[in-house]
């Protein structure tokens, strides 16, 4: 099939030879890589698990697109590069989107357009969102064929920039921008979301960050009774209500923990000697670790709080540094010594600002531009569903390939963004791919990975 477009225009000659240009390639599309996106889909079931949780209450014999229709198409696009609905404008009609959709690429009925997509993102009920919400923890806690015996939560909020009058949205003095903080989760060992909570662009309150841990260990727990769970965060989670909540819970935490007087001067020994053999033996820096018991006056006992320690000849002449950086982190963890629990176990934290970029820069999800917090909430759902699908399209990727560890980005342009004409038969259907790709090889394995096996 051919559609002949009128927008055709010259190109310089090569080789005496006139060369002219027009988009009447017919059923051609630049994003065949998505029939692997698809195939995630199809086995992680993402549009289906968030579709069972909305009410869809319009006539059942006049529906063309399900909720399931709408949700897939979407996290798809996402997954593609395209984070706003009105791309629907064109895609609707693509035929790769269409196949990947389940629906034939020339005679079968356009995916849902920029309104129906708009209308399903703003109508879930506060209730429906709670559930949609829970339901990331679900996703999240089957992707283990059993409960682990231990997995580490990372947990942070990342700056959300607004430009209008959206609900929750504040003034955020640190990043001088009206905002919001969602808090994002995610699994230390794996990179999986857990979930991902619009919030108001303030920094989080003891009592906020317990509660949310508390809903947050309760829906895990429902899966995984047994499993030791350590959450790991920043200073902003340090809270007396956050640790407080933990140990009666049994839950392991390491936070970090802003620097005071009384802590310097509890490490003050310590930080003494690294001082003296730094400029002893001219090096440029020394590190070194140590650890007491401290509580604040906002604490109801003492806990045990790590310091790492580094003298710096460039600190040297600071009289306000003391010749010396010191950062803080307050543990429930007995084992293992200061060095290891600051270096090994609360450094590592930083790979979840990583994946939090992948979520919002790669994929896009800071586009919250809707009035309700109930919309902008959805769109983080979606958000965090193409991130499993992509997730889960690169852990498909032979493990001696180097896009096994590469970026959203990478993959979407290396895997994703392949040129492909789709002929619809009587009894068939053919997708002719690029046959210059460099990743052919990779894509037909990634595509038999994530099929099942069997009849």
């Amino acid at each position: 099939m051919t559609d002949d477009n009128q927008l055709g225009f010259d190109l310089p000659s090569v080789s005496r030879k006139k060369v002219t240009a027009a988009f009447d390639g017919g059923r051609l599309s630049s994003d065949a890589g998505v029939m692997l996106l698809a195939l995630a889909e199809r086995c992680r079931k993402v549009a289906n698990t968030l579709a069972a949780h909305i009410a869809d209450r319009r006539d059942q014999l006049r529906i063309t697109h399900t909720v399931a229709d709408v949700l897939r198409a979407r996290m798809l696009a996402i997954g593609c590069g395209y984070p706003d609905g009105n791309d629907f404008d064109w895609l609707r009609r693509d035929a790769a989107f269409k196949l990947a959709c389940g629906r034939l690429p020339d005679t079968g009925r356009d995916l849902c357009s920029q309104p129906t997509i708009s209308r399903w993102e703003n109508a879930p009920t506060l209730r429906e969102i709670i559930r949609l919400t829970y339901a990331l923890v679900d996703i999240w806690c089957r992707s283990y064929q059993k409960p682990p015996r231990s997995v580490v939560l990372d947990i942070d909020d990342t700056v959300d920039v607004v430009h209008g009058h959206q609900q929750l949205a504040q003034w955020n003095a640190h990043y001088d921008e009206r905002c919001f903080l969602p808090i994002h989760v995610y699994d230390e060992a794996t990179g999986a979301p857990v979930t991902v909570i619009l919030r108001p662009g303030k920094t989080p309150s003891g009592v906020e960050v317990r509660k949310l841990l508390s809903r947050l260990i309760g829906r895990i727990r429902r899966h995984w009774p047994n499993t030791r769970i350590t959450i790991r965060g920043d200073s902003h989670y340090g809270r007396e209500e956050a640790m407080t909540w933990c140990e009666t819970y049994g839950i392991d935490y390491i936070f970090g923990l802003s620097g005071n007087v009384v802590l310097d001067r509890l490490v003050e020994a310590a930080a003494d000697d690294i001082r003296v053999r730094r400029a002893e033996s001219q090096a440029e820096i020394l590190r070194g670790f140590a650890e007491t018991r401290y509580a604040a006056k906002s604490w109801d006992k003492e806990r045990r709080v790590v310091a790492r320690i580094e003298a710096s000849a460039s600190y040297a002449d600071d009289m306000l540094r003391r010749g010396i950086d010191i950062r803080y982190v307050v543990t429930s963890l007995p084992d293992s010594d200061a060095e290891h629990i600051y270096e090994t176990i609360y450094c590592a934290r930083g790979q979840a600002e990583n994946l939090i970029k992948q979520h919002k820069a790669q994929l896009a999800s800071d586009r919250t531009s809707c009035r309700s917090p109930l919309a902008n909430q959805m769109r983080l759902i979606l958000h965090t569903g193409a991130y499993w699908l992509l997730l889960d399209l690169r852990a498909a990727i032979p493990s001696w390939n180097p896009l096994r560890h590469t970026e959203f980005a990478t993959i979407r342009l290396r895997l994703l963004k392949i040129a492909g004409r789709f002929i619809e038969h009587a009894s068939r259907i053919r997708i002719a791919l690029a046959s210059c790709c460099t990743e052919a090889e990779t894509f037909s394995l990634v595509a038999l990975k994530l099929q099942p096996s069997g009849p």
